[in-house]
């Protein structure tokens, strides 16, 4: 698609296509390059439409990766929520590999979900901060509902918890275990660093079983702590 094709388009549908293919544009490029180096530029080359045409859809580079990042909260918890809900155990082991595999399967989610709260959020609107938010909470909802149903005993706090400790994590995790080549070399070459590379799926794993074998064993012992006000609906000591 020219610039021309973008210039002519008016049309709440040629609008909502035009965004989409900035979107699509954005994702192709952070998958094969990372995050931190792609600039409005690259987008708008990428999708054949000038800068000053795109800037008509998004702010910044930024507003583009938040809305990434919102779509990447709804595809994950879909998969996860799926996930729990067939584990033939629902363990604390099982439920918390089905968060690190879920995750270390999405390495850009994974980077997005670290650049979100560093920049992405710090160069746009309040009402795009606000849009994202909103859209990121509301991506949980069925994640609360499938924990709910397989861990019952799980406070809705802790639930809240686990999901922003598995998120915190993996986007941190994501950033150490992908560095730049010559830092990658130097871990590969000094034995002295060989703890510096890390595998993020069991690490994170091993990470999320101890916290939910702690939270369980909490509420076995009756304590239960109370669940954030409108945190998915929850209420009470339990997710349900």
């Amino acid at each position: 698609m020219d610039s021309a094709d973008f210039q002519r388009a008016r049309s709440p549908e040629a609008k909502r296509q035009r965004e989409a293919a900035i979107l699509d544009a954005a994702r192709a490029l952070a998958a094969r390059q990372g995050i931190r180096q792609i600039t409005l530029t690259d987008i708008a080359a990428e999708v054949g439409m000038h800068k000053s045409a795109l800037l008509r859809y998004f702010e910044t580079r930024e507003e583009i990766f938040l809305r990434l990042t919102a779509d990447g909260w709804h595809e994950w918890t879909r998969d996860l929520a799926a996930r729990i809900r067939v584990l033939p155990d629902p363990g604390p082991a099982a439920v918390a590999g089905a968060f690190a595999a879920t995750l270390a399967a999405r390495g850009m989610f994974c980077d997005l979900l670290a650049q979100a709260p560093l920049n992405l959020e710090r160069n746009v609107s309040i009402e795009a901060v606000r849009g994202f938010k909103l859209a990121s909470f509301d991506a949980r909802k069925d994640l609360f509902a499938a924990l709910g149903e397989r861990l019952p005993a799980l406070a809705a706090a802790d639930a809240l918890d686990l999901i922003g400790a598995a998120i915190a994590l993996a986007g941190a995790f994501w950033q150490i275990a992908t560095p730049g080549p010559e830092v990658a070399r130097l871990y590969r070459e000094d034995p002295r660093l060989a703890h510096a590379i890390v595998e993020v799926e069991p690490r994170l794993a091993r990470i999320l079983t101890a916290t939910l074998e702690g939270m369980l064993h909490g509420a076995a012992r009756g304590y239960c702590p109370d669940g954030p006000s409108g945190s998915a609906g929850a209420s009470g000591s339990s997710v349900k």
